[in-house]
């Protein structure tokens, strides 16, 4: 983690937009208001709009934007879809962006594209926690997401909860371990480097723990991220890898599921948000910045919907323990996007043996 903090320093209101990270789920009224990348013109200078690019839920996603709409008058234009669809996108739209905020998807991500993003210092920069202000000042953290482990509580007794990484590779778990393909997920690669980094990844070691790791997949990857939480709760699979603020949607909503924070340590990478270089809204996209980054709307998501804030006075959501009770790796943030590709090739040789 100590890396990681190092690094980490170095619509008309669209009514009922449905988003998910990697989701295609929309409305009509989305699809037909959506900015076009072939078709949009860009916007009269001084305009009441701005355009925002998220892969976040539907729900903190639509109450965001509503509460900005209501306090501000600006309208937000909306396109929702997976982290890297939206961010190809921007790189695609590069000699006339289009965005003018990206919002949403791994910090790691984002840094991967930073040079599609403008310097920004958000208006209340004191009151933010610096661990998750980039140090380019590219991007700044909204949410740190720890990742864990989740459990049916059906079909794993007590004695048989797992306590950290190292317990997925049992026999008792062979073949009912949820987990994405971590080419299509976002988080499912932040949680292959996390393992890689808990066992060393460096000497090797944390290699040999990921291929006794997809053996005991027994050839079950997940397509979807969002597969994971549903399919543990709904008894499909015994124990999945995720993150903290699904898991804990269900554990509130009564369902028989636990949450483990590995012993091992565990990784909490924030979700980001940046203003596009080039974009035509800039005033309107730096207000909506300092908005999602405010006590108003930090205090709404961790309330309303669980999720971790950034500011030094944020509350801790209900339920979930506090970041200096869990036990973080040291998570080496600019290993993990520069050599993504490497990753990716090795664990792609694991899987096909």
């Amino acid at each position: 983690m100590k890396k990681l903090l190092s690094a980490l320093l170095a619509v008309s209101m669209m009514a009922g937009v449905f988003a998910g990270c990697g989701s295609t789920a929309s409305t009509a009224s989305q699809a037909q208001n959506a900015p076009d990348a072939s078709q949009a013109a860009p916007q009269e200078p001084n305009s009441k709009h701005v355009t925002v690019y998220s892969p976040h839920p539907a729900d903190p996603l639509n109450a965001g934007i509503k509460e900005f709409q209501e306090k501000t008058g600006i309208t937000v234009d909306l396109v929702a879809a997976g982290t890297g669809e939206l961010l190809k996108r921007i790189e695609a739209e590069s000699s006339s962006p289009l965005c003018d905020v990206f919002w949403g998807g791994g910090a790691d991500s984002l840094a991967a594209y930073g040079k599609y993003f403008d310097k920004f210092t958000p208006a209340e920069i004191d009151s933010i926690d610096k661990t998750y202000v980039a140090k380019d000042g590219l991007w700044t953290g909204e949410s740190p997401l720890p990742m864990v482990i989740m459990y049916n509580k059906k079909l794993v007794g007590e004695s048989d909860v797992p306590k950290g990484w190292g317990d997925l590779v049992s026999d008792k778990f062979k073949g009912k371990i949820a987990y994405a393909d971590p080419a299509k997920s976002g988080s499912s690669y932040t949680i292959l480097c996390t393992m890689l980094t808990a066992f060393g990844k460096d000497d090797g070691k944390g290699w040999d723990f990921i291929k006794k790791f997809v053996a005991n997949l027994d050839g079950k990857i997940l397509g979807s991220s969002g597969d994971v939480y549903k399919k543990v709760s709904d008894g499909e699979y015994s124990v999945g890898l995720t993150l903290e603020k699904e898991a804990i949607k269900y554990v509130q909503a009564g369902a028989d599921v636990g949450i483990v924070y590995p012993s091992e340590g565990t990784s909490a990478v924030p979700d980001g948000i940046a203003l596009v270089k080039g974009s035509k809204n800039k005033e309107n996209a730096e207000t909506f910045i300092n908005f999602v980054l405010s006590k108003e709307c930090q205090t709404m998501m961790a309330n309303d919907f669980a999720r971790r804030g950034v500011r030094l006075d944020s509350s801790i959501p209900n339920g979930l323990p506090a970041m200096k009770d869990i036990k973080l790796v040291d998570y080496d943030f600019d290993w993990a996007y520069s050599q993504k590709t490497q990753v990716m090739e090795q664990w792609k040789d694991v899987v096909v043996g």
